[in-house]
This record gives C-alpha cells, sequence and structure tokens, in this order.
C-alpha cells in the first residue's frame, strides 16, 4: 500500500485523501444521527384506536354546546373517564355571557397525573362546540358536530391520561401533568360571517370564555408548570401545524422542542418548520395568566386563508378525522413529556 501511495501523482494522492476524509466525516455523521435516536428517551406508544374512539363517543353525545342536555352529558363522562383511569380530578364551574346575550353554564375540567410531582406540564383543549355553522354554504344556523375542532384534542387527552396510567412505576415520566380542558371556547362572534347579528360584548374578547375564565380563577390555586401545549384542531386529515405567531413569542423553546421532536420521530410531514400567524385561541390567556402556552392548531400553510375548509361548518364530523393524524400529535407530545 505504501509503496503504491509514493508513485501517484500529487493530484490522485490529494483525491484519495479527500475521499478518505470524506468517508471518515460521513461515518461519523452517521454514527452522531444513531446516536441522537438512540438517545431519545423511550416513551409509550400512543394509541391511534383508542384516541379515535375516545373522539367518536365525544360527537356520539350530539353537539356539546353549553345549556343544552349534550353538553351536560358529555362533561359527565370526561369526568367519569378521567376518574376510572385514576386522575385527580377537579371541575371549575361557571357562568359566562355570550356575544348574543346568552348566560352559559359552564365548567372547565382538570384532571392531574401524578399530583404529588413537583415539576408538571399542562396540556390544554377545550370540549365544547360552536353552536352554528356560521362558515358553511348551506346550512349556516346548523349546529355542527366539532369532531375535529374540540373532540380531537379531548380524544388525545384522554389516550394520553390511558397510556400513561398503565405505566408501571419505573416507566413513570419524571414530571406529573395536568389535563386542563376549556369549556364556552367556540361561543364567539365572528363579524366576518356574522354581521346581521349584534355582539353584546364589544369591548372584549367574546371567544375562549372557559380559558378567561380560568387565568382569573387558577385551579389547581397557585398552579406553576414548566410550560403548557394547548391541543386545537388536532385530528384532520393531512392537518398541517405550522409554528404559531403567539407560542412563538412566548415559549420559543417549547416550539423548538416539539417541533425538533416530532421531526425526529417521523411527523414533520404534519409539523411544518414553518412560521404562522398569531392567533386568538386559549394560550393566549394562559400565556397570560403567567403559564408560558404554545398552540399546536391546525392551519392552511399558503395562501389568504388561515384555517381549513371544514373549520365552523357541518363538514366538521367524523369522516375527516385521521388516525395517523391523531397518532402524529399524540406519540409528538408523549414523547415530549418522557423526555423532561
Amino acid at each position: 500500500m505504501n509503496l503504491r501511495l509514493s508513485h501517484l501523482s500529487s493530484v490522485a494522492l490529494a483525491a484519495l485523501l479527500l475521499a478518505a476524509g470524506c468517508t471518515e466525516k460521513k461515518t461519523t455523521t452517521e454514527t452522531t444521527a444513531t446516536q441522537a435516536e438512540v438517545s431519545l428517551p423511550k416513551a409509550p406508544v400512543f394509541n391511534a384506536d383508542s384516541a379515535y374512539a375516545y373522539t367518536a363517543r365525544q360527537v356520539a353525545f350530539g353537539p356539546r354546546v353549553p345549556n343544552s342536555a349534550a353538553h351536560v352529558k358529555t362533561g359527565d363522562w370526561i369526568v367519569r373517564t378521567f376518574k376510572s383511569l385514576g386522575l385527580a380530578v377537579k371541575e371549575q364551574p361557571f357562568e359566562a355571557m355570550a356575544f348574543d346575550g346568552k348566560m352559559l353554564r359552564s365548567r372547565n375540567i382538570v384532571a392531574q397525573y401524578q399530583p404529588q410531582a413537583a415539576r408538571r406540564i399542562a396540556i390544554f383543549t377545550h370540549w365544547d362546540t360552536r353552536p352554528f355553522a356560521d362558515k358553511d354554504k348551506t346550512r349556516k344556523n346548523a349546529p355542527l358536530d366539532g369532531a375535529v375542532d374540540g373532540a380531537s384534542g379531548v380524544g388525545i387527552a384522554l389516550e394520553m391520561a390511558r397510556v400513561l396510567a398503565a405505566q408501571p412505576d419505573s416507566l413513570r415520566p419524571n414530571v406529573g401533568i395536568d389535563f386542563i380542558l376549556f369549556d364556552a371556547e367556540d361561543y364567539g362572534y365572528d363579524e366576518s360571517t356574522q354581521s346581521e347579528l349584534r355582539n353584546q360584548l364589544p369591548d372584549t374578547d367574546s371567544w375562549c370564555l372557559g380559558s378567561q375564565y380560568w387565568a382569573e380563577h387558577i385551579l389547581p390555586a397557585g398552579y406553576k408548570p414548566s410550560y403548557g401545549i394547548l391541543l386545537d384542531m388536532v385530528g384532520a386529515k393531512n392537518a398541517k401545524f405550522s409554528r404559531e405567531g403567539e407560542s412563538r413569542q412566548m415559549a420559543a423553546d417549547v416550539v423548538e422542542k416539539v417541533w425538533n421532536t416530532a421531526a425526529k420521530i417521523g411527523f414533520s410531514d404534519f409539523f411544518l418548520f414553518r412560521d404562522g400567524p398569531a392567533l386568538t385561541d386559549d394560550h393566549v390567556y394562559t400565556n397570560k395568566a403567567g403559564v408560558r402556552t404554545i398552540d399546536i392548531i391546525d392551519t392552511l400553510p399558503f395562501g389568504e386563508e388561515v384555517f381549513p375548509a371544514y373549520h365552523h361548518t357541518t363538514e366538521d364530523n367524523m369522516n375527516i378525522v385521521d388516525r395517523r393524524t391523531l397518532k402524529a400529535v399524540g406519540q409528538t407530545v408523549l414523547q415530549v413529556i418522557y423526555g423532561e
């Protein structure tokens, strides 16, 4: 080998050494990548079929509009389900006036996993449905199922709770988890579709009434988690999650953690490395309450429209709920939790 090298031209020798260097660099890169994958802590498997069933069960009660029988029955079922999994559950009843003057009998639901843990993470979502499909072209005043907008976030939360509760002590995460479900989120005034109506709350936000109440009456008292993750519209087929503006401003490190984790475990087709606009959602009020919160929400990555075609229409039903989307979100959030 040495003899042959001594007779090579300087150009050929340089090329050979360069190739050897590239091979070494490639090997090192591959080794580092492999080590990075190995270094991800093992998280339990999120069952998309189970999350789908939890979502469908909510929809089966009927539209979960405050003041309706379906709303009460769904809330009772959610509380029972969390309790059956061994979580500590607190209810926060409240009344809030909607933009049309109706007083909404509502309740936020808090379910705690490992309540004794000092370090905690909040998983937020909302469980009510919008009372009218005001973006629908033919059935503007019809109620909607809210299979994606509402039920899918709760379905993922319940499945996460089920998976976590099933873990033996040796495989539990190092943090406690609080599933906080807001009510009366979707009973707001949309001036682009409801201009014929009078907004009786012109000086306040008519949306996110449950998170507004919670932010002023925090439950549990003195609650200070490390951060929060809001799940909203997280179950539609081909959903796309851009990095929402309020999230980037208030908790950029959490955005980076979640999106990088999604990419590492194979869900970058859902979690796009693209910056989206700031949205008014429940995380606006949890951030105001001192809980650094990001929003995982399905939005259109391109064009003038922000929300997908099913948003606030009767198309938001079980036909558009996709197990792979539920899996992408649920597994990613579980993996983030196990990385703490």
